[in-house]
């Protein structure tokens, strides 16, 4: 066989030969089109009006002329759809405004030109949400038709052969969902893989070989980031990358480098078994809980043992009181399984925590008084745990008392029903205020202004 040849098409002729069917793309073994989630699609299309780069097509042609398309389905299908059947991009897309050139016309629509008789020309941007081809600026749509598309051509195959390099090309292996993550957390990749040259990521047990090379232990990381301090917004793994790269510190990547060190001291191989790739995140989370309350770190240690001896042979998803259909990543499963594991370490440990059991009912009926009707008791439990993230933040203050309860859970609620974080404002809060009213309504309502008042300040800053 001769070897391929390169050809370069503008966009507009190549997706006019595969509507043409001059170019086919339902080759005999060639996987269905449309793959691609919307995430994808937004992306390709951003990356052709912005005149990046998109990898060469793979074609084949037969001796009777009839092209295939061998490798690149999924991309050309993605750019037919915005060009002829009216894709429209979503919310979704990373970086929506786009900036270009267009030459500048009076009232009339004619071009202007400068004392030399030169075209004046001037810059301007375009949200791409929510926009079809048809809703581009003229420029913009020139540039996307414009744009040049590389081939490779594999010339004088029969079907039989045209199917093998489909195999062929088709033999990788694309990015799981936490491999794409991590691309997206540019601001700490390098930290993270600092971190995972530790000893205790090297030598725990509870990870496959196969998980120390797929990106899951990069994945973990953020993970446990995400829910040691910003649990309130806990996002499942294909947010998770962007989240953490636009609301974590560095801080907080030293502070879980940290734990991950003293845990090395303290932990036998056996108990290095429970840090596996699903529950990792929930025990560096309740070690950093379990080390603001005062005991020696060997008193960790001593509770994973307990909790091995007590889970052995137990059907865990009945353990933590979850349904089997759950996925173990969904934000309220999370939140179940780290109270009951906190529940039980407080139990062992001796240490007091805040449990709404005994008085649910009159916080329910103060939310649903004070804030939304709709709020139900699974609601309240929920709140509970984010108040237990709250007041780790603070410290210690008469405001996390007993009494204070009811307008400490109603302010979480309005923050959920809002949507509205609570990590900042609590803590400047607590340092302005040392006591609260004992009339749980009148005290609501202050904190309600407050945090009112300070979300105007944040907004005008």
């Amino acid at each position: 066989m001769e070897r391929p040849r390169r050809q370069t098409y503008t966009l507009d002729m190549y997706l006019k030969k595969m509507k043409d069917q001059d170019i086919r793309s339902d080759q005999d073994v060639q996987r269905l089109s449309d793959q691609w989630d919307k995430n994808m699609v937004n992306e390709l299309i951003s990356t052709v009006l912005n005149g990046g780069y998109v990898p060469p097509i793979i074609l084949g042609q037969e001796p009777n002329s009839q092209i295939w398309v061998i490798d690149g389905l999924q991309r050309s299908t993605a750019l037919t759809m915005f060009r002829y059947n009216s894709y429209r991009i979503t919310t979704s897309i990373e970086d929506p405004v786009i900036s270009y050139r267009a030459k500048l016309r009076d009232v009339e629509g004619n071009i202007k030109y400068d004392g030399n008789g030169d075209v004046v020309w001037e810059d301007r941007t375009f949200d791409l949400t929510r926009k079809t081809y048809d809703k581009l600026p003229e420029e913009l749509q020139k540039k996307f038709d414009e744009y040049q598309i590389e081939t490779v051509i594999h010339e004088g195959y029969d079907m039989k052969e045209i199917s093998k390099l489909v195999r062929r090309y088709s033999n990788h292996k694309a990015m799981n969902v936490s491999q794409k993550a991590f691309t997206f957390v540019d601001n700490y990749a390098r930290r993270i893989r600092e971190m995972l040259k530790r000893k205790f990521f090297i030598e725990c047990t509870g990870y496959t070989k196969n998980e120390r090379k797929n990106g899951t232990l990069e994945r973990i990381v953020m993970e446990s980031v995400m829910c040691m301090f910003h649990l309130e917004n806990w996002k499942r793994t294909g947010q998770l990358g962007a989240y953490i790269n636009e609301h974590a510190s560095m801080e907080q990547f030293d502070v879980l480098d940290n734990l991950t060190e003293r845990l090395e001291t303290i932990l036998t191989e056996e108990l290095y078994g429970l840090f596996t790739s699903r529950d990792s995140f929930l025990w560096f989370t309740l070690f950093y809980r379990f080390t603001q309350s005062g005991c020696e770190d060997g008193r960790f240690a001593d509770f994973i043992a307990y909790f091995k001896e007590m889970t052995d042979g137990k059907d865990m998803n009945e353990f933590y009181g979850i349904d089997k259909s759950s996925s173990t990543k969904d934000k309220n499963v999370v939140l179940k399984k780290l109270n009951k594991l906190e529940t039980m370490m407080c139990d062992f440990l001796g240490i007091v925590k805040i449990r709404l059991d005994d008085k649910a009912s009159g916080i329910l009926e103060f939310i649903h008084e004070q804030v939304d009707s709709s709020v139900t008791r699974e609601d309240v439990e929920q709140y509970a745990e984010v108040l237990e993230t709250l007041m780790r933040s603070t410290g210690q203050s008469k405001l996390w008392e007993d009494g204070n309860v009811l307008s400490l859970t109603a302010i979480v609620a309005w923050s959920f029903v809002n949507d509205v974080d609570l990590d900042n404002w609590i803590v400047d809060y607590c340092s302005r205020n040392e006591t609260y009213n004992s009339d749980q309504m009148e005290n609501f309502k202050q904190m309600y202004n407050d945090l009112e008042q300070y979300i105007k300040q944040m907004e005008a800053a």
